[in-house]
């Protein structure tokens, strides 16, 4: 490479770390939005396997985990679960570049709430991959994680306080299916007015549905904490559970379980329009 006129070493650095990254930027966006497509089939199974419980025509509430088990069990399984590894990686990866540096000029808050996604779907695609080399392995269960802290001193604050967090995403979450800010990371010029139209209205319910599930799992986690009891610890399973277990249970877990399957459909939206763009991302001045 040759130095630009009146480049030195330092922006001779600078162009050359340009360079590479916009090299490579399209590569991280196609895995990027492979990882949206993953994420929502996982979010469609969890509501589909819902909506069976909620009618009673078989089916069984899970998580996000449990959905591995549940692609792993299909005909090529194994290869359906390498490809759900792979995604969710690349999902996680998004995340993380997001926390570097967004290329929305988002705020300290919303990149911790990048990190953390990152960091529970890179999880997601390590159980992924262990259930691809070692079927019917699994990682520590989320109860079992609590049980752990409990047993810490002053773990029961961790766990309280973790059940507040939650919830307080769930709230913020209601707050973003109102205000619809999902259309923010939405290119709304390359859809027709129908699409988007199903886009938003769905996407509200979808998100709506998805906050509710996160205010229960951390009303669950703080009950676990104030109780010491790590058998109320908080799943996506275990919400939908406690749902099912009140008067109308099966109605209120069929409206879920729908809004969980829009969520799902949105990520796929997500995948198609969504602004994704790694270069600015990973290269910013």
């Amino acid at each position: 490479m040759q130095n630009g006129p009146g480049e030195n070493p330092r922006q001779e650095a600078e162009r050359g770390a340009k360079e590479a990254v916009e090299e490579v930027s399209p590569w991280v966006a196609r895995l990027a939005r492979f990882g949206y497509v993953t994420k929502g089939v996982m979010y469609i199974v969890v509501g589909l396997l819902a909506v069976e419980t909620a009618t009673g025509t078989g089916g069984r509430t899970t998580s996000l985990r449990g959905a591995l088990q549940v692609i792993g069990a299909q005909p090529l399984g194994r290869v359906m679960l390498g490809l759900t590894a792979l995604g969710l990686a690349g999902y996680a990866l998004w995340r993380l570049i997001q926390v570097v540096g967004s290329p929305e000029g988002e705020g300290k808050a919303k990149r911790i709430g990048h990190g953390a996604a990152g960091l529970i779907y890179a999880g997601l695609a390590l159980a992924a991959g262990r259930l691809v080399l070692a079927p019917g392995s699994g990682g520590g269960s989320p109860k079992g994680w609590t049980a752990l802290v409990l047993s810490m001193p002053l773990g029961w604050v961790v766990v309280a306080g973790a059940g507040v967090i939650v919830a307080s995403y769930g709230l913020h979450q209601l707050y973003e299916a109102y205000e619809a800010e999902f259309r923010d990371h939405l290119n709304l010029d390359e859809m027709s007015d129908r699409a988007e139209k199903w886009i938003m209205q769905g996407g509200r319910f979808g998100v709506a549905s998805r906050a509710v599930v996160f205010g229960i799992v951390g009303v669950l986690l703080m009950v676990a904490g104030l109780q010491f009891e790590p058998s109320e610890a908080g799943t996506l399973d275990g919400a939908l559970q406690a749902l099912f277990r009140r008067p109308f249970g099966s109605w209120m877990l069929g409206v879920v379980a729908l809004g969980l399957i829009a969520y799902g459909l949105l990520m796929l939206a997500m995948a198609r329009y969504g602004r994704i763009a790694p270069s600015r991302a990973l290269y910013h001045q």
